[in-house]
């Protein structure tokens, strides 16, 4: 009887946190969302007099900010999920380990293995040592699974150990950046997701902006997707529009120049490269989708962009199921899936890289199960971005 109620409890926490998504993307309507909707915004307006008084601490030094004596390049986004964050670190990590710099990515990870309030307690009881970050890869080999550093971590380790560059995980980045000096000598570090960590001082903010949903209802959370107030927008070096399929929108653009006027905005698409077997001993084009009946499933923000991929490339999605944002699948999720992929004659099933690598080799159904690589491609003049890899190789390391 045990693991029913943890089914039961399982699956209702799984539908109020599906239900309180749905709100904050306004994907639902009628009198009691918008009742509901009423409230969360009224907390959203507290939420941003928090915000804005912190910042307020950092920028007048009242909290202090650590400066590591070597290049720390921020970057993040203003909003919750879905702007396509790790291929631009994966792309930006991999150019700079080819010019020559010797680089690590701090991430806090999600879900991962990381202190716990009650360790933390018990360390600073007794005096004890804090144990050291933990290392995803060493520029050598990848050293954690996703389970114990997060599917992200593990993606950026493992796509881009070939090239010598450090991951790095820690709920504590002034930490995690001082071991990655002490242990692996860097010079440049990438500060995953980190617009929002003031502790540790940046030289350089590069910002996302998801061009195709930039700022959600434009209401802080809980009520919309944004972390911070749009002017914030003034605290980028750069900006990245990404998803972007053509010239920038000029209403976005007049937006974005409203509140930094002179900042570099450099347009970005992430596409599709090819499908891989989830053992990875099989790639294929994206035309093998062609004409076949699809079982998707995703546990990602904006699930809808993964699904347009495939009926872009003339799949028949024929069974589609969606999960949280770092969903951790189940056995039972699993079954679903499988079991739902056969009553609809499916003839593959389909994930994401994201969610692929959360599976490992639990997960071998049947029916072929791949997933689809993306990549980030630089739309237009790519003197903007090639002008961002300069100043990070070649600027000075001290704070701006």
């Amino acid at each position: 009887m045990r693991p029913k109620h943890r089914g039961i409890f399982s699956t209702l926490r799984e539908a109020i946190a599906g239900y309180a998504t749905d709100l904050v993307y306004d994907r639902k309507t009628g009198v009691f969302p918008t009742f509901l909707g009423s409230i969360l915004w009224l907390l959203s307006l507290v939420f941003e007099v928090l915000v804005k008084f912190r910042l307020w601490l950092y920028r007048h030094r009242l909290i202090r900010d650590t400066h590591l004596g070597c290049k720390v390049v921020v970057v993040g986004n203003l909003t919750v999920g879905g702007t396509g964050k790790t291929p631009v670190v994966m792309k930006m990590a991999q150019v700079l380990a080819q010019r020559g710099r010797k680089v690590a990515i701090l991430s806090r990870g999600y879900k991962g293995a990381s202190d716990s309030m009650l360790k933390r307690f018990w360390r600073w009881l007794t005096q004890g040592r804090r144990p050291d970050p933990l290392t995803v890869s060493d520029g050598k080999s990848v050293l954690a699974g996703p389970d114990e550093a997060g599917d992200e971590p593990f993606m950026l380790a493992t796509n881009l150990v070939k090239y010598g560059v450090v991951v790095i995980v820690d709920r504590n980045r002034v930490e995690g950046g001082r071991f990655a000096l002490r242990q692996f000598g860097v010079d440049t570090i990438l500060l995953d997701d980190g617009l929002q960590y003031l502790p540790l001082s940046g030289q350089i903010n590069l910002l996302l902006v998801d061009s195709r949903n930039p700022f959600g209802n434009r209401c802080l959370l809980p009520r919309g997707i944004l972390r911070e107030p749009v002017g914030n927008l003034s605290r980028a070096s750069y900006i990245f529009l990404t998803k972007s399929t053509g010239a920038p929108d000029p209403e976005l653009v007049a937006l974005i120049r409203k509140h930094n006027p002179k900042v570099e905005i450099i347009s970005c698409a992430h596409i599709a490269k090819e499908l891989i077997e989830i053992d990875g001993t099989q790639h294929l084009p994206l035309s093998f989708l062609a004409g076949k009946r699809i079982a998707s499933f995703s546990g990602i923000a904006t699930p809808e962009r993964f699904e347009e991929t495939l009926l872009a490339q003339g799949a028949k999605i024929v069974s589609n199921r969606r999960f949280l944002d770092h969903h951790a699948f189940n056995d039972e999720d699993l079954d679903e899936v499988l079991e739902s992929a056969i009553q609809a004659k499916a003839e593959v099933i389909v994930t994401t890289e994201k969610d692929a690598v959360r599976l490992q080799s639990r997960f071998r159904p049947s029916l072929p199960l791949m997933y689809v690589r993306m990549e980030v491609d630089i739309l237009g003049d790519k003197e903007g971005f090639n002008g961002a890899v300069e100043r990070i190789c070649l600027g000075s390391s001290l704070p701006r």
